[in-house]
């Protein structure tokens, strides 16, 4: 397989997609070929070499080489024309906006390329926090009550005080806000509104239990370890970042065998069919007993290499099952018959 590695995007988080990409490079067992997606929306085929956080912050990227995309993958011009890059599959490792609402996955699909990714309809279901919960409700998986502010509405909130204020379609915890007293409540508003005109407002639980847990199927569910995130008061942007960074693994939950059974249980409802062609991350909440699905990652930080024995066999067992779209064949026989009843 050769796996090229999109990154970047026009996205608050562009930057941590910067670092899971640096952050996968070094975890891989092969070298794939990295595609950079500047806030601009151009492509550039950055060396492996290269792969550092100063060729991003200091413009140096500019100078490498543009790639276009055409039907079945991403070519570079030149002189003499284009030439395709040797690339099967391309891994999507744009995180937010470009990467997990759908965008790219909409260009991959019409262009006809391989990709491990969100495909659009899970883009659209996972990327949007109020979506994840109307889908959660939907196929019998318990979430938090909450409710939703829009930005130019009454910011009256009825939730009862402590909150968690989240913007709607964000992740790496930007934009969140804890909220224990009434006079911290309009600047959070204020916080979470400067990065989404929806925001959702949760119920704050002190001490919850918190476990991840990733994974794909193929022809069977390929999981990961459960982990229990150390965290203070919840994860913030600076622990987030850390762990995107991260390139050890971590240790298993200290969990029963009845919790970990039930939080793959509810996984693999969450994951198919939805995200089929993907690898996901999925955060769950543990209640007086009960499981309550947090957030889905469509694109996790560092795609959650730090959950599994074997990272790199995890992504060729994915690229060897990708789902595959039926060829629509169109014909004229429609038209044509219109055409020989009118006798033209």
């Amino acid at each position: 397989m050769k796996l090229a590695i999109v990154f970047g995007g026009a996205s608050f988080e562009h930057e941590i997609s910067i670092v899971s990409a640096i952050t996968v490079k070094s975890v891989l067992k092969y070298t794939p070929t990295f595609i950079f997606l500047d806030d601009s929306h151009n492509f550039y085929l950055i060396d492996a070499n290269d792969m550092n956080a100063k060729t991003f912050s200091s413009g140096a990227y500019k100078k490498m080489k543009h790639l276009s995309l055409s039907h079945g993958g991403f070519e570079i011009g030149g002189m003499f024309g284009s030439k395709k890059l040797d690339i099967s599959v391309v891994l999507n490792l744009v995180h937010g906006s470009d990467g997990e609402d759908g965008t790219l996955a909409s260009l991959f699909d019409f262009f006809k390329i391989a990709y491990i990714g969100p495909r659009v309809e899970a883009s659209m279901l996972s990327f949007n926090k109020v979506m994840t919960k109307a889908y959660a409700q939907s196929i019998g998986v318990k979430t938090l009550d909450y409710e939703v502010l829009y930005r130019g509405s009454s910011h009256v909130v009825k939730t009862a005080l402590p909150v968690i204020i989240k913007p709607a379609r964000l992740g790496s915890s930007i934009g969140v806000s804890i909220v224990k007293e009434q006079k911290e409540l309009e600047y959070a508003l204020d916080t979470a509104f400067e990065y989404d005109d929806t925001i959702l407002i949760e119920p704050f639980i002190a001490g919850v239990n918190e476990y991840n847990l990733a994974g794909c199927k193929t022809d069977k569910f390929i999981l990961s370890m459960v982990e229990e995130p150390q965290k203070n008061e919840f994860l913030d942007f600076e622990k987030k970042y850390m762990d995107f960074s991260r390139t050890g693994a971590v240790s298993k939950a200290d969990i029963s065998a009845s919790l970990e059974s039930r939080i793959k249980a509810m996984f693999e409802r969450i994951y198919d069919p939805l995200f089929m062609g993907s690898l996901i991350r999925c955060d769950f909440f543990e209640i007086d007993g009960e499981v309550y699905l947090n957030e889905i990652n469509p694109i996790p930080g560092s795609m959650a290499h730090y959950l599994f024995n074997d990272f790199s066999t995890v992504i060729d067992a994915i690229a060897s099952n990708l789902p595959r779209k039926d060829k629509i064949s169109t014909g004229y026989d429609y038209i044509h018959s219109i055409s020989s009843a009118k006798g033209k």
